[in-house]
């Protein structure tokens, strides 16, 4: 997730939440920032990581089935999401595994999703289109705020 803090207090706020192990990327200011927590039991083992993404893969309690979580963060400046797209590809194209994202992308993928604010340019939501299609990534929704 976004965590807006820097790393050492990202560190206690997982302390607080029980997850043992994790990983953190400091916040520049209030922007950005990410951490992965989990608990003890589960087997993990970082691929890579950036200021926008950690990338690991999950080994089941068997380590014979294995899978790939990545948090991304995209970029939340309109002119540069591009970045954010070839990104994503780049990830998808070094691994072949079951895979899933959680994110904040900065964008959406229709426009009747949005509630308030400035219109998406149609052009901004189809790219975005594009590059979730490439990578064979789902929409998988969501309940509640």
């Amino acid at each position: 997730m976004e965590t807006k803090v820097s790393s050492k207090r990202m560190e206690a706020i997982k302390r607080q939440c029980g997850f043992l192990n994790g990983i953190d990327i400091d916040a520049i200011g209030t922007r950005g920032g990410l951490s992965l927590g989990w608990k003890e039991g589960l087997n993990l083992t970082l691929k890579s990581f950036s200021k926008s993404y950690i990338d690991v893969e999950v080994a089941n309690e068997d380590e014979l089935d294995t899978w790939r979580f990545t948090g991304f963060y995209g970029v939340p400046v309109e002119q540069k999401r591009r970045e954010s797209w070839d990104l994503l590809r780049f990830l998808k194209s070094k691994n072949n595994k079951p895979w899933l994202v959680t994110r904040d992308f900065n964008e959406i993928l229709f426009s009747f999703k949005k509630k308030g604010g400035r219109i998406r340019e149609e052009r901004q939501m189809a790219s975005f289109r594009e590059a979730i299609e490439y990578c064979e990534l789902y929409d998988l929704g969501f309940s509640g705020q």
